[in-house]
């Protein structure tokens, strides 16, 4: 795709597209200069983030309310934007015992371009707006958006049928005054400047973006109940280490010996919350998967506890 002179204009005046001074002889510098360098750069990204909390807030909040209503939070970006919305969105699953299909990712050039680079594909709009309706996605949904210059055609696209589809739309970028986030509800713009690298953007960028993304999956979780206080009470014991996770989870909350905290995860399915409510309420399986159920799998109400 060849951009014509107006899109070049525009695109040359992108923070993420400038040089900065300051890195201008990092091929002249040690490698103990350069990480430090690195380093300091690095530093500025969590006061970007935190700059962009009025932003931010707000289209959490949006989020967690279409998710209360059975929605679901899907990203899409293209390269490391679409890779880091796949991480954010895989580690979802271990952590707060989500189904796959409630937070998942949508990436340019399909599965493959997670690891093989598909940069063409950013370029496909039809594409975009394909991978919407293949998801099905409609007005309970969260569509977030995620590109770096906030002007990625596949990613408008995509926003833009997600918008029209009655869809929560979010643009993520890292450039204010963007067509992502002219298609979008709500704009969180994390004003990063330019790279290190210049036009290098899975650095502070992509450190911005996992940062952002954090946050709504983390937050957007702990509101939907799926930890008690700051414990992952939902995550699923599939290996050694999870295991002894959840063990320690479940004496930490009951104060039971470790045999019984074992046998009652055993017993209740090795499902955290229902060990702990078994022991707390002296419930048996039934019961106490009920109990979590009749109380939106809320741990703390199943417990009887105030919020």
């Amino acid at each position: 795709m060849t951009l014509n002179p107006t899109e070049i204009a525009r695109l040359t005046r992108l923070d993420t597209e400038g040089t900065d001074s300051r890195f201008a002889d990092i091929d002249k510098m040690s490698v103990g200069e350069l990480a430090a360098t690195m380093n300091t750069a690095d530093a500025s990204v969590p006061d970007a983030v935190r700059r962009a909390l009025p932003q931010i807030s707000p289209a959490i909040e949006a989020a967690v309310s279409r998710m209360k209503a059975g929605g679901r939070m899907i990203y899409v970006g293209a390269g490391t934007p679409g890779r880091i919305g796949v991480l954010d969105a895989s580690e979802c699953p271990p952590t707060f015992g989500t189904p796959p299909e409630q937070v998942f990712a949508v990436i340019a050039g399909g599965p493959s371009a997670i690891v093989s680079p598909s940069e063409g594909a950013e370029d496909d709009t039809q594409a975009g707006t394909a991978a919407m309706d293949a998801a099905g996605v409609g007005r309970l949904d969260t569509v977030i958006g995620i590109a770096s210059s906030g002007r990625t055609p596949y990613v408008v696209a995509a926003l833009e049928r997600a918008r029209a589809n009655g869809a929560l739309t979010i643009a993520l970028t890292c450039n204010a005054g963007t067509p992502l986030a002219a298609a979008a509800e709500h704009r969180i713009e994390v004003l990063v400047g330019p790279e290190v690298v210049a036009g290098s953007t899975r650095l502070k960028a992509g450190t911005a973006q996992k940062l952002v993304l954090n946050m709504f999956s983390t937050i957007v979780m702990v509101q939907l109940g799926k930890t008690y206080g700051n414990l992952m009470v939902d995550v699923k014991p599939t290996n050694a280490k999870l295991r002894e996770r959840a063990l320690r989870m479940i004496q930490t909350v009951t104060g039971a010996e470790r045999t019984t905290a074992a046998e009652a995860l055993d017993a209740n399915s090795q499902s955290v919350k229902r060990a702990i409510v078994a022991i707390r309420l002296n419930l048996g399986p039934e019961d106490a998967a009920a109990q979590i159920k009749d109380n939106d799998g809320r741990l703390r109400a199943a417990l009887g506890e105030h919020a």
